[in-house]
């Protein structure tokens, strides 16, 4: 992942968690699906990439033992402050503390973003090594027509075909069990995919 990441995040640490940082603010299908999926994991449950933690603690009243991780500081301190009772770690993703075969479960959503598409494998490498056989990762992405970078409001990210991600988490070890899609008629929200599968 960039470098400039961690520092543009952390500059608008503040701002992204007042617009985004609450599970009021997601989509209902998205709530829906990472629900569902989360229902059932077997295992401990990792949010990777959790920014400032509303999905980890959605999560964690899911099911008994959910975690978080991010680069950003101040989302972990954020998150720390709004769900003292969930555990959250300043990690880096594509080099988790976590020991390998930890967990049954891997959210991985919209944390791949900013990974230039040579190296979204570094991240998939580490889902699969924390993962426990069978054990489950869902990515959620912005979805296009072309592996391409575009202007996110934050820092440079990627649109990522379904079919391009699919065959990136295929080549990692991963068994793809189901895709979804949406697209609006409206500019926003950018058109969005996430991606089930888990670990063969």
């Amino acid at each position: 992942m960039p470098s400039d990441v961690e520092g543009s995040y952390s500059r608008r640490a503040a701002e992204y968690t007042a617009a985004l940082g609450s599970i009021a603010t997601v989509h209902p299908s998205d709530l829906a699906l990472v629900t569902s999926r989360a229902s059932s994991v077997v295992g401990p449950l990792l949010d990777a990439g959790c920014g400032p933690g509303h999905w980890t603690a959605h999560l964690a009243s899911q099911c008994a033992d959910a975690r978080g991780v991010d680069r950003v500081p101040a989302f972990i301190e954020h998150a720390r402050a709004e769900h003292p009772t969930v555990p959250f770690t300043v990690g880096d993703i594509d080099a988790l503390a976590d020991p390998d075969e930890g967990y049954g479960g891997v959210l991985a959503w919209y944390s791949l973003i900013h990974h230039e598409p040579d190296a979204v494998r570094r991240a998939l490498d580490e889902f699969a090594r924390v993962l426990r056989p069978g054990g489950q990762l869902l990515v959620g992405f912005f979805l296009g027509a072309a592996v391409d970078p575009f202007d996110h409001a934050v820092v440079t990210a990627y649109r990522w075909p379904a079919e391009a991600l699919a065959g990136e988490l295929d080549a990692t070890g991963f068994a793809i069990v189901e895709t979804h899609t949406r697209i609006g008629a409206a500019a926003r929200p950018r058109p969005h995919g996430a991606i089930t599968a888990v670990l063969r």
